[in-house]
């Protein structure tokens, strides 16, 4: 069995997250995006790349999310990468939102726990409040990179 090399004892990974890490998807470059941020977090070295391309309607129909770092931000990467392919960008925008709500403890309704679908699996890293950030950083990268395009679209109108 392959050893990941920062799993902490007690079992903080489970088997959605492990498929994630050692089977990310949706890594490959994203020719000409429309969308695209990074993140970096010093204190660790985590680090992400966001390229999103969408269609005519804003919906988001390729994912390059691409990390650097621990198991958590290569798997959150992963899983919110297959989970907004698809989406509008109000839809991610929202899906976001709830995920951070999520990570934070915050109540939820059956319906948004129902939203959230496999990334309800990223739960368990709230046990190691130091690794929240590591399960944030591509949501952060998905707003940033949100907000640089409906700004270039407010001044481009």
């Amino acid at each position: 069995m392959t050893q990941v090399p920062d799993v902490p004892l007690g079992g903080l990974y489970g088997d959605a997250i492990l498929d994630h890490y050692r089977d990310p998807r949706h890594r490959a470059p994203v020719s000409d995006p429309d969308v695209q941020a990074e993140e970096y977090n010093p204190f660790c070295g985590d680090r992400v790349s966001l390229a999103l391309k969408l269609d005519g309607r804003g919906r988001v129909v390729q994912v390059g999310a691409d990390s650097e770092g621990c198991s958590i931000i290569q798997a959150a990467s992963s899983m919110m990468a297959e989970a907004i392919h698809g989406r509008g960008l109000d839809q991610a925008a929202a899906l976001s939102s709830l995920f951070n709500d999520m990570m934070r403890g915050n109540s939820l309704s059956p319906a948004q726990e129902e939203d959230l679908g496999d990334l309800k699996a990223l739960t368990v890293v709230r046990a190691y409040p130091v690794r929240i950030k590591c399960a944030l950083l591509p949501w952060t990268a998905l707003e940033v990179g949100l907000e640089r395009y409906r700004a270039g679209h407010i001044q481009g109108q």
